[in-house]
């Protein structure tokens, strides 16, 4: 029976070893998303190992007219995001990760002026394909919680494609 499980273990072992991947050192790009108007950030990417990497974004935004109600809108955000790396296959992998941010917006609503800063934790959770050559292409969901009043009930999220160029 102590065989049986050794011999397990030393396979789910062997399994996971396989599916290690070296990612890029560095990728910088674009994410491209809708999370309460950002729409566009830059992303950087920073592998810390084998299988984690740091990646930041900043986003921002200046438009008139939010939702049709005469607004001037603007908004700069920090993210911050650890993220772990699994191969899925090939060029194919999944990632998830933890963090959080920092971000300030304004609004003149032709009467009134209005600015505040905010602080909110997030998660990631992805795919991505990286081809033969320098470039890396994903989709991930990030949910946003807290934001001192900025997100609707305190959460946000989105839904992203990125595109980054490694090096």
């Amino acid at each position: 029976m102590k065989k049986i499980i050794l011999s397990a273990i030393m396979l789910m072992g062997l399994t996971f070893a396989a599916q290690a991947q070296d990612i890029s050192k560095n990728a910088l790009g674009l994410r491209l998303g809708g999370n309460n108007g950002f729409g566009g950030e830059i992303s950087y990417q920073r592998a810390l190992a084998t299988d984690n990497r740091l990646e930041l974004d900043l986003g921002w935004r200046n438009r008139s007219n939010y939702n049709n109600n005469g607004y001037d809108d603007r908004a700069i955000k920090l993210t911050g995001l650890y993220q772990w790396v699994w191969n899925i296959d090939g060029g194919f992998n999944w990632y998830a990760g933890v963090g959080g941010g920092v971000g300030s917006y304004s609004y003149d609503d032709n009467n009134t002026s209005y600015n505040d800063t905010f602080a909110f934790a997030a998660g990631d959770i992805g795919l991505e394909y990286n081809f033969d050559f320098p470039l890396l292409i994903s989709l991930d969901f990030r949910p946003e919680f807290g934001g001192n009043g900025y997100y609707k009930n305190n959460y946000g999220s989105d839904v992203a494609l990125g595109l980054r160029y490694q090096f």
